[in-house]
């Protein structure tokens, strides 16, 4: 099984409390993302395009327990930047596990074997280690050689140890049926608990803008991905929702639940998501108050027109799944539909324009002194670590 007993009770029982009580919005996974610093410079990525005094910036520890407890998830992703190079990271994840929140600490495992020892394996405690396909895609994607077998042998090694482990994957429009399956063939035999895939996002100022996916694109690739999984009897295991891989092949029509994934980063709470920065305010409660849901998503605004990502998407799924059991079920039973019409596509004809204002928040938070706990951060890594 993909996901653990344990948590998926845990999160069943958080979603009904919130159904039985009437709260219509509520938060599933936080986004804890405290520090943009990463020891790679992907391409695809729009989370490290930002000056050194902002790179210089950290969430410390209080601040991460403080938002785990306001906003109140039952699971919290730790990306970044790179979370490992951060030194308080071990007792920010020994507090949250403390909290019995399920942690899936984000890494691209350049660090992994060396800080492997600072935590200790937990029913609570998920690496989710980033790789993007097999040795080449891989180290093409991230634009530095070498870091598929490293990552590979954290990965090794962390099961061996009995940490649970993941592997989160990121589709462009550069990748291969073929190849993408023969990837997925690769990591089931690593003995991961599961594999967490999604499109990438066209963040507004990643430099790799032409890798990626429309939304006809990413059906139809995951179509024929999932179509040769079915032909070949593949046994894939897969961390979401059977819902959101039927979302990803085109055959459900849904619009994304942005407060599902809240995010607290060195700029504070961030309106919308995780994927759309356009303001930030102090309090978990501030941005549930206050941001007009109803302005974003496919359909609403330009930014999101080609979003399929699973943060935004995958707690519409859950949400569906709960309040449609057997269209989930026949889905995981059957599998996903490769081959009939698929649902219609949102309109994208009365959206609003984009607004670009990353200049301006990287001004405004240019100016803020960077936090006293980025004293207590390893700044620099070695590419060979």
């Amino acid at each position: 099984m993909a996901v653990p007993i344990i948590q998926q009770v845990r999160v069943g029982a958080y979603i009904m409390k919130q159904k039985l009580t009437g709260v219509k919005r509520y938060p599933l996974v936080l986004m804890l993302e405290p520090l943009f610093k990463c020891n790679l410079a992907c391409p695809g990525c729009g989370k490290i395009d930002y000056p050194d005094p902002i790179l210089a910036k950290r969430l410390s520890l209080q601040e991460c327990l403080d938002a785990v407890d306001e906003c109140g998830a039952p699971i919290v992703s730790i990306p970044g930047g790179e979370p490992l190079i951060h030194k308080e990271m071990p007792a920010i994840v020994e507090g949250i596990v403390a909290r019995k929140k399920f942690v899936y600490l984000c890494t691209n495992a350049l660090l992994l074997r060396k800080r492997m020892k600072d935590y200790t394996p937990s029913p609570y405690l998920t690496f989710s280690v980033h790789l993007d396909g097999l040795e080449e895609e891989h180290d093409r994607a991230v634009d530095q050689k070498g870091t598929f077998k490293i990552a590979v042998d954290a990965i090794k090694m962390a099961v061996e140890k009995g940490f649970r482990v993941t592997v989160n994957a990121t589709l462009f429009n550069n990748a291969k049926p073929d190849a993408m399956a023969e990837f997925f063939d690769f990591v089931m035999t690593l003995g991961v608990e599961s594999i967490t895939i999604s499109p990438g996002y066209a963040y507004e100022r990643a430099s790799g803008q032409e890798y990626f996916l429309k939304r006809t694109h990413t059906k139809n690739l995951f179509r024929e991905v999932f179509r040769l999984g079915r032909e070949k009897g593949r046994k894939w295991m897969f961390n979401q929702s059977s819902l959101f891989l039927d979302f990803l092949a085109g055959n459900q029509q849904y619009e994304c639940t942005p407060w599902g994934n809240p995010t607290l980063s060195v700029f504070g709470w961030q309106k919308p998501c995780y994927l759309v920065g356009e303001g930030y305010v102090k309090t978990f409660k501030e941005l549930m108050d206050t941001t007009d849901w109803d302005a974003y998503g496919t359909g609403k605004y330009e930014k999101c027109a080609d979003c399929m990502v699973h943060c935004g998407f995958e707690p519409t799924a859950v949400a569906d799944t709960v309040a449609h059991p057997l269209k989930a079920l026949k889905v995981f039973l059957k599998g996903v539909d490769t081959e009939g019409p698929m649902a219609p596509e949102i309109d994208l004809s009365n959206q609003r324009p984009a607004e670009y204002m990353f200049e301006k928040i990287v001004e405004e938070q240019s100016t803020e002194q960077p936090s006293t706990a980025s004293q207590g951060v390893e700044v620099s890594v070695s590419k060979s670590a």
